[in-house]
């Protein structure tokens, strides 16, 4: 199965809330007769409503409704209800008016129109996360706790090792014995060594002790995962702090990446988590995951348009294909029910 095909199949939530939502805004409008409307002659031939082109596309029969002011405010209303938040659903609805204001369009129309809005705000932001020569490249992954973090770095990791990569992953999240546990099963999953430390142990010294097996052994790729206790705000800060202080003694370059993992459930408390994760470390790219469980789909659309960080991969499920290179037309195309 494509990885498209699984992302249309497993987006049904945000995709028919949308998809419905879009189909009842036209339909709503085309089942109210315009007052000024002509009664029809009994005996007057049935208007040709499309020409035989539509016809034959089975076109000729689709609801239409002017895109006035009151609908382009439902429309609104329905991505704000999809989480995209107020402004981008502000922006992205004015967009869809430009040159068709005032014309009557049908659903169809109107998925393809939002659809291509979605895709114009994500195409700049969908960037693989970049490989570079240094080695170890070492890749920090931050997130709350529960956001599918230390997954996210198992398929990473699976996937790298299967792209002819040599990983390490460090189990930084030294206070959490089943993220450890968790790390050491996809680690023998791939194949890929998973350094760990005696629960409750100093993650930077972990992380410090892992970039040093690392070089020593001419790895590519060092993935360390960390705590995400966002209730402890200061100590979480001063705990990624002191780790970037301290590897920094090995590789006064690294780290070379710091993903952000975020799970698409939380809807908008996904911005807030970005906000607060870029002021705690510098966040280089995002990762979604959990798009199969979740109506709140349209917060990464919030996400690209706010602040523009690159998406470098989303998550529907729990299979190491499951994690894909974030595509913008493909995503698009799922999040309207196209």
């Amino acid at each position: 199965m494509s990885f498209f095909k699984k992302l249309k199949d497993r987006m049904f939530r945000s995709s028919d809330k949308i998809g419905e939502g879009l189909e009842a805004l036209v339909s709503e409008g085309d089942a109210a007769p315009g007052a000024d409307a002509p009664a029809a002659s009994p005996s007057a031939p049935e208007p040709e409503k499309t020409g035989l082109l539509g016809r034959l596309l089975g076109r000729g029969d689709e609801p239409r409704r002017e895109l006035d002011d009151a609908m382009l405010e439902s429309l609104e209303e329905l991505l704000i209800q999809a989480d995209m938040g107020v402004d981008t659903a502000v922006r992205v609805t004015a967009n869809i008016a430009e040159g068709r204001f005032g014309r009557k369009i049908s659903t169809r129309e109107l998925r393809e129109a939002l659809a291509a809005e979605v895709a114009r705000i994500m195409t700049p932001v969908a960037r693989p996360m970049p490989l570079y020569p240094q080695k170890p490249q070492v890749v920090l992954v931050v997130g709350v706790n529960g956001s599918g973090k230390t997954t996210t770095i198992g398929k990473l990791a699976s996937q790298f090792k299967a792209a002819g990569k040599t990983v390490v992953i460090a189990a930084g999240d030294t206070f959490r014995a089943a993220a450890v546990d968790q790390l050491k099963i996809w680690g023998e999953r791939a194949g890929v060594p998973v350094l760990t430390a005696p629960e409750g142990s100093d993650p930077a010294s972990l992380a410090f002790d892992a970039l040093t097996k690392a070089r020593a052994e001419g790895a590519d790729l060092l993935m360390i995962d960390t705590a995400g206790r966002l209730q402890n705000r200061q100590d979480l800060m001063e705990e990624l702090a002191k780790i970037v202080r301290v590897i920094r003694k090995v590789d006064a370059s690294a780290p070379h990446n710091t993903l952000l993992v975020l799970d698409a459930t939380t809807g908008q408390n996904a911005v807030t988590q970005v906000e607060i994760f870029r002021k705690i470390a510098d966040v280089s790219g995002l990762v979604m995951t959990k798009l199969d469980g979740t109506a709140k789909g349209g917060v990464l659309v919030a996400l690209a348009d706010k602040f523009g960080l690159p998406i470098h991969a989303i998550g529907v499920g729990e299979q190491i294909d499951d994690l894909a290179p974030f595509d913008p037309e493909e995503f698009a195309r799922a999040l309207v029910g196209e």
